[in-house]
């Protein structure tokens, strides 16, 4: 069984953990990756969730929960891995953006990485499918009810940085 720690709405760590699946007590969270991986044409990788899971089918960026014991970063950088397969260092990720639910604290983090699909080792529990969408497609997916709530979130909340942010990529600036 996997763990997470619980901290304040401010970060501080509240010393005490709990079991995935049990309810966070009213007032305390525990945190949640997201993070876009973008190619060097300015494309983004979506990648399906498998049918059993929630929102199954739909389309997201690789994310999770943070386990007892792992930073933000560390846990963006494993959910990449594992996920995709794609190996990033916690130097390489940018936070882009923090949302503060009711008992999540929500990360999202940018990088860029080059990698084909069939290069790709996608978590068979977790994800079916992959592939690269321009900005425009992820827009017109996200309108068309094809991504998770998270995406939608994302682009309703951050649209004009994260085109800047596919765009500066296609002309050769750095995430």
């Amino acid at each position: 069984m996997e763990y997470f720690d619980l901290y304040t709405v401010d970060r501080r760590p509240l010393g005490r953990r709990i079991q995935r699946g049990a309810p966070v007590p009213h007032g305390e969270y525990h945190i949640v990756v997201q993070i876009m991986t973008i190619n060097n044409k300015g494309e983004i990788l979506l990648t399906q969730r498998v049918p059993e899971k929630t929102s199954g089918g739909k389309w997201e960026c690789s994310g999770g929960c943070a386990v007892a014991g792992e930073s933000s970063r560390d846990a963006a950088v494993r959910e990449l891995y594992e996920e995709t397969g794609i190996r990033a260092r916690t130097d390489e990720i940018r936070l882009v953006w923090t949302l503060t639910t009711d008992s999540m604290l929500r990360d999202f983090y940018i990088v860029n990485k080059d990698v084909s699909l069939s290069a790709l080792r996608l978590q068979a529990a977790e994800v079916c499918a992959a592939k690269w969408v321009s900005f425009d497609r992820l827009e017109e997916m996200t309108e068309n009810g094809q991504t998770t709530r998270t995406v939608t979130k994302w682009l309703d909340s951050r649209r004009d940085e994260l085109r800047a942010f596919t765009g500066g990529i296609k002309r050769g600036r750095a995430v």
